[in-house]
């Protein structure tokens, strides 16, 4: 035994620290001008989404199943409600909100018999509508996926 005090480590250097992560850069095409901000502002906001939803209704107009759940002669109403939820809940303004409080869509939809059928039609003009947007690859996935999840959701019967 000594009465020596062992000799302090050696400093080290810091440990190299990796390279900040870059952020994620969305383009609106490939080598195509960046785009930033919402979903909303990345997909072309309000003309994207008013095209969306018009193309839509063209859809449900003629649509025997989906057509008689709207109560009102002139689908222009509904369309504007659903433009207004779309660009809201993308990031978009908030005139849903300011004009019609919660979206509470279970609830509202509650009335109507969605089942399985309805549901499928719904998505079948919505998969057409969102197919003349001509979006990216990464932004029709992301809108086709909310949209798709949202018709499951509002499914409230199983009968025909």
């Amino acid at each position: 035994m000594t009465d020596e005090t062992p000799p302090a480590p050696e400093a080290q250097p810091p440990a190299a620290q990796p390279p900040a992560a870059q952020p994620l850069m969305l383009r609106r095409s490939e080598g195509g001008e960046q785009a930033g901000g919402s979903f909303y502002e990345q997909v072309g906001g309000a003309p994207v989404f008013a095209k969306l939803v018009h193309v839509f209704y063209e859809g449900v107009a003629g649509d025997e199943v989906l057509r008689p759940m709207y109560p009102e002669a002139d689908l222009g109403p509904a369309e504007e409600r659903l433009r207004m939820f779309l660009e809201q809940y993308w990031g978009g303004p908030g005139t849903y909100g300011e004009q019609r409080g919660h979206p509470r869509l279970r609830m509202r939809h509650l009335p109507f018999k969605v089942n399985p059928e309805a549901r499928d039609r719904w998505l079948g003009h919505m998969r057409h509508a969102v197919d003349e947007l001509h979006l990216p690859p990464l932004q029709d996935a992301t809108l086709w996926g909310y949209l798709e999840r949202a018709a499951h959701a509002m499914v409230n019967t199983f009968e025909a």
